[in-house]
Order: structure tokens, then C-alpha cells, then sequence
């Protein structure tokens, strides 16, 4: 059962003062607090985590005030789930506060190390109270642009997990049966294509893999797919799995062949999971209004744009400037000072999936755009730039043009993104 609301004997309804909330959450359970900005506990609460607790912290907020002309802001340590969901109807701002912030937070108000939930809460309200303007609240995202972003997020960790399962798989044939594994290098992704994923079923050891016929080879490229290049493909197959290499054991090699297996079950749900993403991921990102600015840069296409789209919203007011979302990105360079030193460095602290997906956007426009070929070229070889300085540089450059053509609505212009690099091209 919830605890009975505890509330200040001094405080009255209609004082002008601002409240803020702090949300300490859990599993099962979560702790709410209410200060207002004199410090004074007004309010605490432990609510369920179901519709019915959520209902008494809407109430909670309400009876203190709340409407949608001065809604209480929000602290608390995660940006995901129905809470937060539930939170971020109507104006209200909801601020994520990193644990590892909060965690310094908390000496302030004790200097032991005990922690508790209601404490929590509380540190978390304090947070809002002292210092609101150094944390960000979460972005005013359409809900389409939440979609994209579930769905981008979700491909993304699906290959990494293909990837994954694809090199333990490659590691496991290098240990019994590298035949295998050096017939279907040849092909891009060979371990994920279907074709290696018949013949491995089909063949899971050496000692199967020497009594294949040409025949059954084109059966099983047929099975996968294949319409071209079946007799020739089939006849490379046998040469190269019929070629000597050691041997385990027997028994031993058997026993990895079932392993093999096991793990070509998950290498296949994998493949499945990105495929299937990805097909969802080309029929949300189009209907986005900012995808036609997206897709005109160099670089970006469906899978890419959808990831840069999924990490930098479309709420224009997330970032003041283009430096901020370039310092999000982690593209811009950091100073530090001390005394009389001074470093220049990359950024550590930043968003890692905008960050991975700038540096494949980078990459590829370096084909993709004569400018940014210039510009590239202009790092290395003018600076001294190595190869990743350069690329990230050049995503520093790129991300900003995007920033200003998100806010002026326009598309990407090759001549007015690299005048001078093409200049000196030219």
C-alpha cells in the first residue's frame, strides 16, 4: 500500500513560490518528493508502478498547483519507460539526471555514505531546485521522430549483435574447420549471407564437407537464393572445402560441429532481426519532414540519416547553436587549461551512436562529394591531420551545415557547403 502523503504544516495553497519534484524510480516501486524552492519538503510519496500509481502522482502534482500554464518540472535518473511516458504529457519539462550526478549530489546533504530511496527523491527535487540550468530536460520530440528513433536504435544494436555472433562463429571455424571459413571470405559478409548459412547446415564438419557433390552444392545456392553463378560458385565451393587442412578428432570435431550449429541458429535470427528492422526503418524515416534535408547530404542515406535523425531529434529548440550539437556529437575539439598548461583534445564525453554514425557518414561522402574529398584531402595533407583527425574534422564541418540547414529548411548545396575546397579543386 502507498505511505500516507506527508506534508509541511506550513505551507498553503496559492503560495507563489516554485516546486520542483524528484522521482527516485525502481522496478517495482517508485519515490516521489516535492520541494518548493525555500528548500522545504512540501510532499513525499511511494507509488506502485502501474496505472494506479502513476494516477496518484498526476494527483500528487495537481493538488500542488500544477496546470498545463505552470507545470512542476521533473528529476530523475532515467529517460526511458512508461513513467517517463506518462511525465511527458502535456508541458511539463522532465530532466534525466545522470546517477553518476546525483550520486555527487548526495553528499551535500549527509556525508555518510547510506543511501535511500526517499532520499533519493528527495537530492533529485534539490538538483531542479539549485541547479535547473545546468541540465538539460528531454527534448520536445514528435512522436514520429520517437518512432524513428526506437526503430534506428534498434537496427543499430541488431547489427552490433549480428556482428558479434558472426565473430564468434568465424573464431569457432578458425579452431576445427577453416576450409569454411576461407571459402566464404570471398564473399561481403560471407558468414551472413544465406548461401554460407545452407552449406554450413548442409556441411557442419570437414568430414561432411568431403563427401559433398557439385549437385548438392547448386541445391543448397539454389535454396538460398541464387539465380546466377551457380555451377561455377558451386564447383569453388568443393575445391576449397575439399582441401587439406589438420584435423581434430573424430569425436572432438563432431562436437564442434553441433556447437557450429547452435551458433548458426543465432547468426540466422540475427540476420533476420536487421533485415526486418531495416525494412521497418525505410518506411518510417521517409515520412519525416526533415528526411528530404537529411537525404540531400552526401553520405546519408535511409539506414544512416535515420540514425543521425534518431540522436538529434527534431525539437529546434535542443540546441542553441550549431557548437552544441556538434559538442554532443563529440566532433569538436575540447580545451583544458590549468595553470600554465593547456591541451587540446577530442571529446570523451558525448553521444557514442551520433558519434559512430558521423564517423560513417564522414567516410562516405569523401566519395560521395568532391568538396568533402577537398576538404579531407586538405587536412592530411596541409595540417598533418592522420586519417581519423581528418574524418573527424570533416564530420565537425558537416554537422554544422546540417544544424543550419534543419533551421533555415534548406537542402544541402554542394557549392555553398565548400566553396573554397572546390575552388582549389578546380
Amino acid at each position: 500500500m502507498p505511505r500516507e502523503l506527508v506534508t509541511s504544516p506550513n505551507y498553503t495553497k496559492g503560495r507563489n513560490n516554485l516546486i520542483y519534484c524528484g522521482i527516485d524510480w525502481a522496478e517495482k516501486t517508485h519515490d516521489v518528493a516535492l520541494v518548493e524552492d525555500t528548500s522545504e519538503l512540501l510532499a513525499k510519496r511511494h507509488i506502485t508502478d502501474d496505472a494506479a500509481g502513476y494516477k496518484v502522482l498526476l494527483d500528487l502534482l495537481a493538488e500542488y498547483g500544477e496546470t498545463d500554464e505552470s507545470p512542476i518540472p521533473v528529476a530523475i535518473e532515467t529517460s526511458r519507460g512508461l513513467l517517463v511516458a506518462v511525465l511527458r504529457t502535456g508541458t511539463r519539462q522532465v530532466f534525466a539526471i545522470n546517477p553518476l550526478a546525483a550520486a555527487r549530489y548526495r553528499g551535500r546533504h549527509s556525508v555518510s555514505r547510506k543511501k535511500s530511496d526517499p532520499g533519493d527523491a528527495l537530492v533529485l527535487a534539490n538538483i531542479l531546485r539549485t541547479d535547473m540550468h545546468a541540465h538539460r530536460p528531454l527534448p520536445q520530440d514528435s512522436d514520429l521522430a520517437r518512432a524513428v528513433t526506437v526503430l534506428a536504435r534498434a537496427q543499430q544494436d541488431a547489427t552490433w549483435s549480428r556482428q558479434q555472433v558472426s565473430n564468434q562463429l568465424r573464431s569457432l571455424l578458425r579452431e576445427y574447420y577453416p576450409a569454411a571459413r576461407d571459402a566464404f571470405s570471398i564473399w561481403q559478409n560471407g558468414l551472413c549471407r544465406h548461401e554460407a548459412h545452407e552449406i554450413l547446415r548442409l556441411a557442419p564438419t570437414p568430414a561432411r564437407a568431403a563427401r559433398l557433390t557439385r549437385t548438392q552444392l547448386q541445391a543448397a545456392l539454389k535454396r538460398a537464393g541464387r539465380t546466377r553463378g551457380i555451377e561455377s560458385d558451386a564447383e569453388r565451393l568443393r575445391e576449397s572445402l575439399r582441401s587439406d587442412s589438420p584435423r581434430q578428432a573424430l569425436l572432438v570435431e563432431d562436437a564442434l560441429g553441433k556447437q557450429m550449429l547452435a551458433l548458426l541458429v543465432q547468426l540466422e535470427a540475427a540476420c533476420t532481426a536487421v533485415d526486418g528492422l531495416a525494412k521497418a526503418v525505410e518506411e518510417a524515416f521517409p515520412q519525416h519532414p526533415d528526411a528530404e534535408i537529411l537525404l540531400s547530404f552526401p553520405g546519408l542515406g535511409i539506414q544512416l540519416g535515420a540514425r543521425v535523425l534518431a540522436e538529434i531529434g527534431d525539437d529546434r529548440q535542443r540546441f542553441a547553436d550549431a557548437r552544441g550539437l556538434k559538442a554532443y556529437a563529440g566532433s569538436s575539439p575540447i580545451t583544458r587549461a590549468s595553470g600554465k598548461k593547456s591541451s587540446i583534445t577530442r571529446r570523451w564525453v558525448k553521444n557514442d551512436r551520433l558519434n559512430h554514425a558521423g564517423y560513417l557518414w564522414a567516410f562516405s561522402s569523401i566519395t560521395a562529394s568532391p568538396g568533402a574529398n577537398s576538404h579531407y584531402r586538405h587536412r592530411r595533407d596541409d595540417h598533418g591531420d592522420w586519417h581519423a583527425a581528418a574524418q573527424r574534422n570533416l564530420f565537425n564541418r558537416m554537422i554544422g551545415q546540417l544544424y543550419h540547414c534543419l533551421q533555415q529548411r534548406k537542402l544541402f548545396d554542394e557549392h555553398t557547403a565548400f566553396p573554397s575546397q572546390l575552388a582549389a579543386s578546380a
